[in-house]
């Protein structure tokens, strides 16, 4: 069933953008307005716009519906499969394991304390010694006013 709607949206689809391309712009109207090639329509003197209108409204229909139902049938299949792996518990210990029931616990790693830094003392910028090039002669750093 689910490759038959896959058929039918790629089907559909197809035919929706051939019709979609088939119709005249916004522009072409103004033309028509002064006679120009209305009797020569296949559809009619009203023209194809509300023919070709409906068709593409209904195939965009199908095409919505198509489209929901694919979503539906992915959901089920990625809940199938993928979500009850994923919501298992963990398996239980085996009774025969390595570690006996009456071992006493790992005692707690003992981390020890961080040394306080040395304070930094504040530069000033009497501290920092003239600079002989050009580039910092001619953009001095300014000095604060004691």
């Amino acid at each position: 069933m689910e490759n038959f709607i896959l058929v039918l949206h790629v089907i559909v689809a197809t035919v929706m953008t051939f019709f979609i391309l088939m119709q005249q712009g916004k522009g072409a109207d103004a033309g028509a307005s002064f006679g120009a090639g209305g009797s020569q329509t296949v559809f009619g003197s009203a023209g194809s716009a509300s023919f070709l209108t409906k068709l593409t409204a209904g195939l965009a229909l199908v095409f919505f519906v198509t489209s929901l139902t694919l979503a539906v049938y992915a959901k089920q299949r990625v809940s199938g499969s993928l979500l009850p792996a994923l919501t298992q518990k963990a398996p239980a210990k085996p009774a025969n394991s390595d570690i006996p029931a009456s071992a006493p616990p790992a005692p707690a790693a003992t981390v020890p304390a961080a040394a306080t830094p040395a304070p930094v003392a504040p530069v000033s910028n009497n501290d920092i010694p003239a600079s002989s090039s050009p580039a910092e002669a001619s953009n001095p750093a300014p000095n604060p006013v004691k």
